[in-house]
């Protein structure tokens, strides 16, 4: 499953830390194996100009792993799970922070995918696009 440039486009990167303190304080989260997934209504002063684009951050500690190579493997790797699987499935209107995990290095890429489409049904927020 490869996301087009176009459904790509929907995801904006959340940049700044007051956006990323904002969702983990006022939204939920759902725990799987590669990941932690923390989603919020986004604001209604963001400079957003529809409401079907998403933003998304990722975040992965030095306690999730000492190696700062091994932590850039990580979130490239949530990069990618997150353009695949968000521009489709998720919903717009919404703040999305993906915080990696350890077994995020070795767990393969299909069940990854598999995990983030879990997460976001147990959410209520699996939009099913249908142009994929």
């Amino acid at each position: 499953m490869h996301a087009s440039k176009q459904q790509r486009a929907r995801i904006i990167p959340l940049k700044k830390r007051a956006d990323f303190l904002s969702i983990q304080s006022g939204g939920r989260k759902w725990v799987c194996k590669g990941f932690v997934v923390q989603v919020a209504r986004t604001p209604d002063d963001s400079p957003l100009e529809e409401n079907d684009h998403l933003r998304c951050g990722f975040t992965v500690t030095k306690r999730t792993n000492k190696s700062a190579v091994k932590r850039n493997r990580i979130k490239r790797r949530m990069r990618a799970v997150a353009a695949d699987v968000l521009s489709v499935y998720g919903r717009g209107g919404y703040d999305y922070i993906l915080v990696g995990r350890p077994d995020m290095l070795t767990r393969p890429y299909a069940a990854l995918c598999k995990d983030l489409k879990w997460c976001l049904r147990k959410l209520d927020l699996l939009q099913d696009r249908g142009d994929v």
